[in-house]
């Protein structure tokens, strides 16, 4: 245990070490650059900004309206991605029609969907459409991994004693598919979040995150742009971290302790 403690704190100071180290290079690339901070703001100036922006009931009223929407984007596309995933694995035609939709779906530009997009939906949804889309092939192949994974001798054992359908999901086939769906869902958080807002950035829907970042670009407000990003970068990890310990629970509660 003394070990664990000890390799925990030297990951922590390395971790930290790491993000000084880039810390400081970015304080003197913005003063290599000058110009008052107009083409790279400096950390101080981002926090600055940051700390503008904080107080302000239109900052909190923009993460609200970004995040229940790419959230709803990515539960939807959870379930769905596991509900085709599952399919897939239990009937192959399925997964031959799948595939390629899936393949297409991540070889598609952001750009190019949400153009394709708004001509169906309106702005104010945009996010809910692309985070969907953007998760889905990233969830439907975690599950579809997973259940490729399992242990055909346990599935086979479970036909021939007949083991209730119940029984068989939460002792065989979920700590089998858990770990490459995890995997899929941490991963895709930070993907829903990023597709997300950029569908903001150019949907441009009013009180969005997406909106803010794309007025203080043209607005040569360049601390608020990092100060934005910074806010997006902080709620993806925050989020992403969310989940895996969610998923953890939910795990060690149906089927036994596992790591995530």
């Amino acid at each position: 245990m003394p070990r664990l403690e000890s390799d925990k704190r030297r990951r922590l100071l390395q971790t930290a070490g790491a993000v000084a180290f880039w810390v400081i290079v970015w304080q003197l690339a913005a003063m290599t650059l000058g110009y008052g901070g107009l083409f790279l703001t400096s950390p101080l100036g981002t926090l600055q900004a940051l700390g503008r922006l904080l107080p302000t009931a239109d900052f909190w009223h923009r993460i609200a309206f970004s995040a229940l929407r790419i959230l709803a984007g990515f539960l939807l596309a959870v379930v769905f991605g596991v509900l085709l995933g599952a399919a897939g694995a239990r009937w192959k035609l399925l997964a031959i029609l799948f595939n390629p939709l899936m393949q297409l779906i991540r070889a598609m530009p952001v750009a190019s969907f949400v153009i394709l997009a708004l001509l169906w939906a309106s702005s104010s949804n945009l996010s809910i459409i692309v985070s969907f889309t953007h998760v889905l092939p990233v969830v439907y192949a975690g599950v579809a991994a997973g259940i490729a994974d399992t242990d055909r001798q346990l599935v086979e054992m479970a036909r021939v004693y007949r083991l209730p359908l119940g029984k068989r999901l939460r002792y065989i086939w979920m700590p089998g598919i858990f770990p490459s769906f995890c995997e899929s869902c941490v991963a895709a958080m930070g993907m829903c979040w990023k597709s997300g807002v950029s569908a903001e950035v150019i949907g441009l829907p009013d009180h969005s995150v997406g909106d803010a970042l794309y007025r203080a670009k043209i607005t040569l407000t360049t601390p608020d742009v990092f100060a934005w990003t910074l806010v997006i970068v902080l709620l993806s990890a925050a989020l992403s971290a969310v989940a895996t310990r969610l998923l953890r629970l939910i795990k060690n509660r149906l089927c036994g302790e596992v790591r995530v």
